[in-house]
């Protein structure tokens, strides 16, 4: 399954306003806890998930340098909230805006990793969708994926500097209405 090549439907999903997708991974971003409507919007059973990585629902459209900058994040200690568009397992998409954060333990260590995911805002998938099919044109422009992922980091990060701002963070919430 997490091998598996889906394709994706053409067909946009979405969940309630009022509903959250969470998960929980270990260090590895392997899934250890996934609850209902994690299960609901991605059309996964639970025993379908349950010790896969993460990335089962990774949708092909999204550029792999938001990927390393989550990974980068969390892996460091921090907390992160990004765009994340996945995939359900029928292929069609689902945004979500994501909230991953670190679990430690009593020693400090990382132990895992939690997201909490909500419904975007419109407005801010506007700017969102542009610069994410950008920087997947960058990743592809390039036989080396290596490379592709070099040059569209670099690209994310100048898009961040040129809009005025020091991280993904603080630029993702000026995009971000409030709620």
């Amino acid at each position: 399954m997490a091998g598996d090549r889906k394709t994706p439907s053409g067909r946009e999903r979405t969940f309630a306003h009022d509903e959250l997708i969470v998960s929980k991974t270990d260090p590895k971003g392997r899934l250890t806890y996934v609850n209902d409507v994690f299960l609901t919007v991605s059309g996964y059973a639970e025993s379908e998930v349950m010790g896969k990585p993460h990335s089962v629902i990774r949708h092909p459209e999204m550029p792999r340098c938001v990927f390393k900058l989550l990974w980068d994040t969390i892996a460091d200690g921090r907390e992160i909230f990004a765009y994340v568009n996945n995939m359900a397992k029928n292929g069609d998409n689902y945004w979500v805006f994501a909230h991953v954060t670190p679990n430690f333990d009593a020693a400090g260590q990382i132990i895992g990793y939690h997201s909490n995911r909500r419904v975007p805002e419109k407005a801010a998938l506007e700017t969102i969708k542009p610069l994410y099919c950008s920087l997947m044109e960058e990743e592809r422009r390039h036989q080396d994926s290596k490379v592709g992922l070099e040059r569209s980091w670099k690209m994310l990060n100048d898009a961040v500097a040129t809009a005025g701002f020091d991280s993904y963070d603080r630029f993702i919430f000026t995009i971000t209405p409030e709620n």
